[in-house]
């Protein structure tokens, strides 16, 4: 999908429709007599302007030849009938749908929630709960009822009762029974916001008043509030284990990483360990550093309280073992907690997903109902009402069997758009199966019919959305043709040059010369910092010893060293020292960096071709590349592109000016 992305936004650049600027309407080229106009290329000339890194591209003759280019393209995925792809069309409904929900938000409330969730962030809270369940639409008298069961044991806290013991008591929520209710430490966005809202606005050591979420009712006791711990930047060492690994490779893994942890308590440096013994791929070549993080970003609690529990920049753990492997890990920065500005983008969109969209959805609700009336017609809402009974509450209510008389305006929006008793029936038909169950029917139906009208509002508005905002409704066109010629580029160039085994083989052919190994061998290294054990460990070699007993004899008392590594490596490696001559045989003792080196060098490969399977891959990549570069000749040659030249002068004298 990240591909995708990065493809659309190219065409995007060729794509994007701005109204900065209009200019006289006149056709500037046609392709095969569909004719592109000259307000098009100027709105997107200039929109592009200061995107293009390229200066060529600014270039209006050859600026022209790139719309052209992109023009044969939509040219070509029409042809082709993309635009009826069934997976085509839901991409850019899923699109419009992400891209609709900005215009969903009501700002103000969405700032205030933003503000608030970064000032809760400063803190983390430790709390324990008592939860008592309750349906989100129970009756009046339910709600009243748990509420004051919920008032009558808070009562029992304040008095001095136990919270754990009272929450293995009373709590419905299954897991208080081992835990007491406690839930640990926790910031903003980690529960839901009622409940969050409780935790935060209750002084430390007290108990809150009852709090109503989704759930029920809680009564919440904060425990402790300390500041958030921040981000933390550290580097790793890490060997892997996979959920295969047997306990013998993992007692493997745990001697070697070990040994690794006695050569740093000897002085060796953490950043070369990692790049020489690091089984972390993304990490390892950069000496173990990781991206910064913080709380709750990692998928190991174990991993985060380690690392945030070292105190001074250089400060490394002891080996410790998680579900991923062992690591050690090592302090590199502490970082303090980011301003709101910094922050302000993530929030908006966490804000977005959490329960917090709920308050910003009525606030928006209330909006619309400002901006577009609602008529209900009386008549048909009392028929409707008494379509639904009792067996509604067992999930066995059945619609009418006729629709005919349903099929009447229910509920009238903005004076044009008409919606029909019957639909309102099929919504409530769909809510019998998990939705409101308020009882009785007469409370029941007024709860969904503004559920539903609310719904139909709301649909409503985004339908319009195109009509409303200029800018949504262009965004939405270059969306359009950007997933297009995606669609029409994995037709046209990537799957082809996977399929084209021909073609692909007579290009790796042609072009063998880019597709070689260099000089490599198989070899066994062995490093020490201290010249002296590598002199030893050199004269073991000559004497016909393994890499096993070099060890065995070198490392002693508890003390790595030497350590060593083994496979086929390419002789520029840059974890290898620099030889005069690669041979067979073991190689006199060199130096590199605060290294010592001894290399039994088992075989050297001499620089050769790949074959197509071992460089397959790059070959694919290039031949796609290739495929490309040659393609809008090729589309030329299909299509008819005629350029109104005394047009584009006119075009370019006025961009020029």
């Amino acid at each position: 999908m990240k591909l995708k992305k990065v493809l659309l936004g190219i065409s995007l650049c060729v794509s994007a429709l701005s109204f900065a600027q209009q200019t006289k309407k006149e056709v500037l080229f046609t392709v095969n007599e569909n004719p592109y106009y000259t307000d098009e290329f100027v709105r997107v000339y200039n929109k592009n302007l200061d995107l293009v890194k390229d200066d060529s591209q600014k270039d209006l003759d050859n600026y022209l030849n790139l719309f052209i280019g992109y023009k044969l393209k939509v040219n070509r995925a029409y042809e082709l009938g993309l635009q009826d792809n069934k997976k085509y069309q839901l991409e850019l409904k899923n699109y419009r749908q992400q891209l609709s929900k900005n215009y969903h938000l009501d700002k103000e409330v969405t700032d205030e929630l933003v503000e608030e969730a970064y000032n809760r962030l400063q803190k983390e809270v430790k709390a324990a709960h008592i939860l008592f369940l309750l349906d989100e639409n129970a009756s009046p008298a339910d709600t009243l009822r748990v509420y004051n069961k919920a008032i009558e044991v808070r009562a029992k806290a304040l008095a001095g009762e136990d919270f754990g013991k009272l929450a293995q008591q009373y709590s419905e929520d299954k897991s208080a029974k081992e835990n007491n209710g406690e839930l640990g430490y926790f910031s903003a966005f980690r529960m839901v916001y009622p409940f969050e809202t409780g935790a935060f606005t209750t002084p430390k050591g007290e108990v809150s008043k009852p709090v109503r979420s989704r759930f029920g009712y809680h009564i919440i006791k904060v425990e402790d509030v300390r500041e958030n711990r921040g981000d933390i930047t550290v580097a790793h060492i890490m060997l892997i284990k996979s959920k295969d690994t047997s306990d013998e490779d993992n007692a493997k893994l745990k001697n070697r990483i070990e040994e690794i942890y006695q050569k740093l308590k000897q002085g060796e440096d953490f950043g070369e360990l990692a790049k020489q013994f690091s089984q972390d791929g993304y990490s390892a070549s950069k000496g173990g550093l990781l991206e910064k993080f913080s709380s709750g970003s990692l998928s190991s609690e174990e991993f985060e309280n380690r690392a945030f529990a070292l105190k001074k920049s250089g400060d490394y753990t002891e080996p410790f073992e998680t579900e991923y492997g062992w690591h050690i890990v090592k302090l590199v920065k502490k970082h303090q907690l980011q301003s709101f500005e910094e922050v302000k983008e993530d929030l908006e969109g966490r804000v977005a997903k959490d329960d917090r969209s709920s308050v910003i959805a009525e606030a928006m609700t209330e909006k619309l109902k400002k901006k577009y009336p609602m008529d209900t017609d009386k008549k048909m809402y009392s028929k409707v009402l008494t379509a639904v009974n009792d067996s509604y509450y067992t999930a066995s209510w059945k619609l009418p069997e006729s629709a005919d008389s349903f099929n009447k305006t229910l509920l009238t929006i903005n004076n044009d758009e008409e919606i029909k008793a019957w639909d309102f029936l099929e919504y409530i038909n769909k809510e019998q199966k998990g939705g409101v169950k308020a009882k009785p029917l007469n409370r029941l139906v007024p709860i969904l019919y503004e559920k539903f009208c609310n719904e139909k509002l709301n649909e409503y508005y985004d339908k319009n959305l195109e009509n409303e905002f200029p800018e949504f409704a262009g965004v939405m066109q270059e969306y359009k043709d950007g997933l297009l010629l995606f669609d029409l580029m994995e037709k046209e160039i990537w799957d082809k040059a996977k399929q084209d085994t021909i073609g692909l083989k007579n290009y790796y052919n042609a072009h063998l010369n880019e597709y070689r190994w260099g000089k490599r061998v198989d070899a066994e290294v062995i490093s020490s910092t201290d010249k002296k054990i590598i002199e030893k460990a050199r004269k073991l070699l000559k004497k016909g010893k393994d890499i096993a007993s070099v060890k065995e004899e070198l490392n002693t008392n508890g003390k790595i060293n030497v350590i060593e590594r083994s496979g086929v490596f390419a002789q520029d490696d840059e974890m290898l020292p620099v030889l005069d001559k690669w041979e067979t045989g073991i190689s006199d003792v060199v130096n590199k960096g605060d290294y010592y080196y001894v290399i039994n060098v088992n075989k050297v490969l001499p620089a050769a071709t790949k074959s197509l399977d071992e460089c397959r891959g790059r070959v694919v990549n290039d031949y796609q590349q290739y495929l490309e570069s040659t393609w809008i000749d090729t589309l030329k040659k299909e299509f008819t592109v005629k350029v109104n030249n005394d047009v584009f002068e006119k075009v370019k004298k006025q961009l020029n000016r």
